[in-house]
């Protein structure tokens, strides 16, 4: 399994290379606490689609990504994640500043664990909400790239 207190904590110090999904999206990490994490990421031009607003997947995905870090903040050693289900309710678009995404663990089942996350803009509109179930896996042979 990864070692996630590991992976956090660097995340947490702002070392590059960790992630490179949240490289390449521009995610930054703002806060980590236990069933809790935000992240903030500047709109890019390359993020808007044909009609000049942020392509709503991204923003899925922001939140997907920010529900699994708030999950791994309550994973013990030998458990390892993954997402089985998103559901996604789009509230309001945005085409520039910066998307703050939240992300709270709902409850952490034995095999499953729910998230919510709600993407907001810079000036605190809520974009979208994000639901999130993931399932717990426990010994299972995850690769290991912390």
């Amino acid at each position: 399994m990864p070692d996630f207190p590991k992976y956090l904590d660097r995340l947490r110090s702002g070392k590059q290379g960790m992630n490179p999904f949240l490289d390449f999206m521009g995610m930054i990490l703002e806060e980590l606490a236990d069933g809790y994490a935000r992240f903030s990421m500047p709109i890019r031009h390359e993020f808007l689609q044909g009609v000049g607003v942020v392509q709503g997947g991204l923003i899925v995905a922001m939140a997907s990504e920010t529900i699994a870090h708030a999950v791994m903040t309550l994973l013990e050693p030998g458990e390892g994640i993954a997402t089985i289900e998103v559901k996604n309710n789009f509230l309001a678009t945005a085409k520039d500043g910066v998307l703050i995404a939240e992300g709270k663990v709902f409850k952490k089942g034995r095999t499953v664990i729910i998230g919510d996350c709600v993407v907001s803009s810079d000036s605190g509109k809520a974009l979208s909400r994000t639901t999130s179930s993931i399932l717990l896996l426990v010994g299972q042979s995850v690769p290991d790239k912390t």
